[in-house]
């Protein structure tokens, strides 16, 4: 086997010069194994200041932000490595909306980048009702969560949670409306096999509308412990 360890190394310079690596942002050169340069790489919001119960990004880091001490969500812990701002929103925009998936990889490889929470027995992406689906192609949340479970060796579990109705667009609507907008359009699969330990994958948390759904219907179902996982939090609730 040693006599072909160099083999991971030629295969990637081949990549590298066949496809060069170039900045999705600023469009320079791609760095450290991302289509994006060191600069706007750096630039992309970290949320290392947060609620560590919902992730709200807050002057200083904090076991429960005011609002979780009230009405603590329905989850243990979250985990969301950056924040929505400028210039990761416009790569999340291009992913989600445009179809842009060499956005979405090199998102989900700067989440693997970031300090690592402990691992769930399974991640289970948010679902996208079927009308929803066929119209953008993709779930957004499960192409981002499929390169993760690959590189952490956890199972991804698209079949557990599914959407029983359409919904509106979450994005034009308040915090209240967000909440009645979701309630009651998630079901739970396979109720036999559910695991103790889930964590809950969606791309973008703003109020946690659709997460506090999606958690209460898991655990109404038998699940022990549920956490939640996203790529960028929205600095407010409201």
């Amino acid at each position: 086997m040693e006599a072909f360890a160099w083999w991971p190394r030629a295969r990637q310079a081949l990549r590298d010069l066949l496809l060069p690596l170039h900045c999705l942002l600023c469009g320079g050169a791609g760095a450290h194994g991302l289509d994006l340069c060191g600069d706007c790489a750096a630039e992309l919001p970290r949320n290392r200041s947060c609620c560590a119960r919902c992730a709200l990004p807050l002057p200083h880091a904090a076991v429960l932000c005011g609002q979780c001490q009230r009405r603590p969500p329905p989850w243990a812990s979250a985990w969301v490595p950056f924040r929505y701002g400028w210039p990761l929103d416009r790569l999340e925009s291009r992913f989600k909306f445009a179809g842009d998936l060499a956005a979405g990889r090199a998102l989900s490889q700067l989440c693997l980048r970031e300090p690592l929470p402990a691992l769930p027995q399974v991640i289970v992406p948010v679902p996208l009702h079927r009308s929803r689906l066929r119209q953008r192609g993709y779930n957004q949340a499960l192409e981002l969560a499929r390169p993760l479970t690959q590189a952490l060796g956890v199972p991804l579990r698209r079949d557990l949670l599914w959407r029983t109705r359409s919904t509106h667009a979450q994005t034009e609507l308040g915090a209240l409306a967000r909440r009645r907008n979701v309630r009651g359009a998630f079901d739970v699969r396979n109720v036999d096999s559910l695991p103790a330990h889930v964590a809950l994958f969606d791309d973008v948390m703003t109020t946690g509308a659709t997460l506090i759904e999606c958690a209460r219907v898991l655990r109404r179902a038998g699940v022990q412990r549920v956490d939640v996982w996203a790529l960028a939090r929205a600095p407010s609730r409201t």
